[in-house]
């Protein structure tokens, strides 16, 4: 993953964080850079070694291709609706032809949430605007919640 100079360091204790990711068999990650006009965080490529989250390269190659976007290192927020907002304007989304494109590529398209409620008494919450414009483009949200 490459860091800007000008991007805020990631909070280490954020309780929450999102990852936008289009995975697929046959897209190689070049056609999501292409159609969003922005760099992602990271990307897979089918078949090929990938850097893992650890900066350290895979022993074995791809079982997909990806492309995703990630909050953590730009949105400073223990809730999930500013993370979600961020990706959503990033990636300028509604997007004319996303969803046939998607489709198209035989593409799966997710918001991968983060949620850590170690103390077990916070509830994640996705307004109603987020998750409709978020599903109206072919998109799932996806909580994983760590105790």
């Amino acid at each position: 993953m490459t860091m800007h100079p000008d991007s805020p360091t990631p909070t280490e204790s954020a309780l929450a964080h999102a990852t936008f990711i289009i995975s697929s068999e046959d897209a190689p990650p070049d056609t999501w850079t292409a159609f969003f006009g922005i760099f992602p965080s990271r990307t897979i490529t089918k078949g090929k070694p990938y850097l893992l989250p650890s900066g350290r390269l895979s022993s074995r190659p791809g079982k997909l291709n990806l492309w995703a976007l990630e909050s953590k290192a730009a949105v400073q927020s223990d809730r999930l609706e500013p993370h979600l907002r961020y990706l959503i304007e990033r990636l300028s989304l509604p997007r004319d032809g996303l969803r046939e494109r998607i489709e198209r590529a035989g593409a799966r398209m997710r918001f991968f949430c983060y949620w850590d409620n170690e103390t077990g008494d916070r509830l994640p919450h996705v307004s109603e605007a987020t998750r409709k414009l978020i599903e109206s483009a072919g998109g799932v949200i996806e909580i994983d919640e760590y105790r």
